[in-house]
């Protein structure tokens, strides 16, 4: 009996050390198996002057066409390397210091191939000033009382609010917020008059429509490459939405997408719970798709933008029958979904 109790035990113990054994390099397989976490930019920020935007953006279009183009993007990651990304003493001239470096033949590579942190501003700006510039085909006034397409490159992205319709605002990014919880603002406030058009400043996909307690009606747009989602908040009781624009609807930039109102700040739908008419607009960077609604989001300060845009308003019509604006001149990026590579 005991001989029988001291092999059964032995036979316990043999098949417990199999099954861990087994157990462990299952495990070890595993974890030999998994990928590794991925890299991804986890802060960035814009906070790069007016001027240093509208001179490099000026640069990169009159270049476009040369043999040696010299893009927006890389001009502003050159100047943030030399300045530490502080851009409160830019001057032109620190513009021309870069031509001057770069003469006939040098490339930005060239100047910059040493520097660790050219690549990462590199890819911050790409990530959010990647949709303002490209090949467009536009419609525009032909001097008779007709439109022509005229074909270029240049700034394809819009002002927020449209032509002819006055706002104010001014760089309340950060500012302090209460409702609900204590939070900091994420986005710029442009204040104006309900029912003043709101358009698309890129083209994208409407990523989400509808209530939220804190942005009222609201609309995420999400661009074609998926590194910015934009966000227009507090929009009209009543009417928030252009009735084209649908949850998944595909945009054009310049596209009127809403109207400004005042709704917000209550768990009731379609209540006016701000006390002040204007759009939260807001811009979001998403290097990683777990940065959308998780940890780790970066919201960047687009006062700064909006100024810039104001250059590039679209001019919209009213269809009195139905109330709604669209806009009066199209517009066809180069880079849009074949979907969209179509006027009228």
């Amino acid at each position: 009996m005991i001989i029988r109790v001291r092999k059964n035990a032995i036979v316990s113990a043999a098949f417990f050390i199999a099954a861990a054994a087994v157990i462990t390099v299952f495990f070890f397989a595993r974890a030999q198996t998994e990928e590794p976490e991925k890299a991804y930019i986890k802060w960035a920020e814009l906070n790069v002057s007016l001027s240093a935007l509208e001179d490099t953006m000026k640069l990169d279009v009159e270049t476009y066409d040369n043999l040696y183009h010299i893009s927006w993007i890389d001009s502003l990651s050159y100047l943030a390397c030399k300045n530490g990304n502080n851009w409160s003493g830019y001057k032109k001239k620190d513009l021309q210091k870069m031509l001057d470096c770069l003469g006939d033949s040098n490339t930005i590579e060239d100047l910059m191939g040493e520097n660790k942190y050219f690549s990462y501003y590199r890819e911050t700006f790409s990530a959010a000033l990647g949709g303002f510039l490209g090949e467009f085909e536009r419609q525009v006034p032909d001097g008779n009382g007709g439109i022509k397409v005229k074909s270029g490159y240049g700034l394809v992205a819009y002002s927020p609010i449209a032509e002819g319709f006055s706002y104010s605002h001014y760089d309340d990014f950060g500012s302090s917020r209460s409702y609900g919880y204590r939070r900091s603002h994420l986005g710029n406030d442009l204040l104006g008059n309900v029912g003043t058009p709101i358009v698309a400043v890129e083209g994208g996909t409407v990523e989400c429509i509808g209530w939220n307690q804190y942005g009222g009606w609201r609309l995420g747009i999400r661009s074609f490459d998926k590194k910015r989602s934009y966000y227009y908040a507090h929009l009209r009781k009543n009417h928030p939405y252009n009735s084209d624009i649908k949850q998944g609807s595909l945009v054009k930039a310049g596209q009127v997408i809403g109207y400004m109102g005042m709704t917000g700040y209550s768990a009731t739908e379609n209540v006016n719970g701000m006390t002040v008419p204007h759009l939260h607009f807001g811009l979001q960077l998403i290097f990683d798709e777990s940065q959308k609604e998780g940890t780790n989001q970066i919201w960047l300060d687009v006062y700064k933008l909006v100024k810039l845009l104001s250059k590039n308003r679209a001019t919209v019509l009213k269809d009195e029958k139905s109330g709604e604006y669209f806009r009066k001149y199209d517009i066809i990026d180069k880079r849009y979904p074949q979907e969209l590579k179509k006027f009228f």
